[in-house]
């Protein structure tokens, strides 16, 4: 009987043990995980700085121009769609 209460307390504590143990490498993980988003955002934001520093060249303001027309068509398409599901 006794020696089922010894065991019994330590198959706990090991378990309390195991629960720490794992809960503190989550946190652990978490926080890596937290500050590296950080520290990435901020270097995209910097380099979407100095890509913005770019003039706008034929190319871009062409594919501007062609994708507000599949916008134009897009919002067209819907249009029709909503008026025909009334």
């Amino acid at each position: 009987m006794i020696l089922q209460s010894i065991v019994f307390n330590q198959q706990i504590g090991n378990g309390l043990i195991m629960m720490v143990l794992g809960m503190g490498i989550v946190f652990l993980f978490l926080t890596i995980l937290v500050f590296s988003t950080k520290i990435i955002s901020k270097i995209v934001t910097k380099m979407e700085k100095k890509s913005t520093d770019v003039p706008n060249s034929k190319a871009t303001q062409s594919l501007n121009h062609s994708t507000s027309a599949q916008e134009a068509e897009i919002a067209a398409a819907i249009a029709v769609a909503y008026d025909k599901a009334k």
